[in-house]
């Protein structure tokens, strides 16, 4: 892959500016909630810690890793909770920040599993929204940019192993 050129979706500064404006949504959506992030990792770390640090509330946050994709660009359709969320969501106002959302699937497998755990609301929020490959009717409640159906990496989307610390959206020509 590295022998062709990077084309760039959205630059550093591109997401910055579009994180700085959801977090001041979030924050005037959520101020008077017992607000409870929870970052899908591995692909949202990068976009959760930026975007919780444009919500000016009291927060707590969390992390749940689940698996669908392996090494692949295409999702295995299958959800697998690799490590589950570690605190008592009861009575929390959980928003689930995700970097995109593709077939849906993995999405609405942790809405569902949120669901069961006692949450008072569930929001989703993404960095990107790939609506044409939804497999479940789910649509993101927040989200920064909207994609055509290209497999992308960098900004914590990655290729294999790799490319999660490109500080920008970019996908291949």
């Amino acid at each position: 892959m590295e022998n062709k050129k990077r084309n760039i979706l959205f630059s550093k500064e591109k997401i910055n500016i579009r994180i700085q404006e959801l977090g001041k949504v979030i924050t005037n959506d959520y101020k008077d909630k017992n607000l409870y992030v929870l970052s899908l990792l591995r692909g949202s770390f990068i976009y959760a810690a930026d975007l919780v640090r444009e919500i000016d509330l009291n927060t707590k946050i969390g992390f749940m890793t689940t698996s669908s994709y392996g090494d692949d660009e295409m999702s295995s359709g299958k959800v697998k909770v690799v490590n589950d969320i570690p605190d008592n969501i009861k009575g929390f106002d959980v928003l689930i920040v995700d970097d995109i959302v593709d077939t849906g699937i993995t999405m609405d497998f942790v809405v569902n599993h949120v669901k069961k755990l006692g949450a008072t609301s569930i929001k989703t929020c993404v960095l990107l929204d790939k609506p044409s490959r939804r497999k479940v009717d789910i649509k993101p409640d927040y989200c920064c940019f909207t994609i055509e159906d290209v497999f992308v990496v960098g900004y914590g989307l990655n290729y294999g192993d790799f490319y999660r610390n490109i500080p920008y959206v970019f996908n291949w020509k």
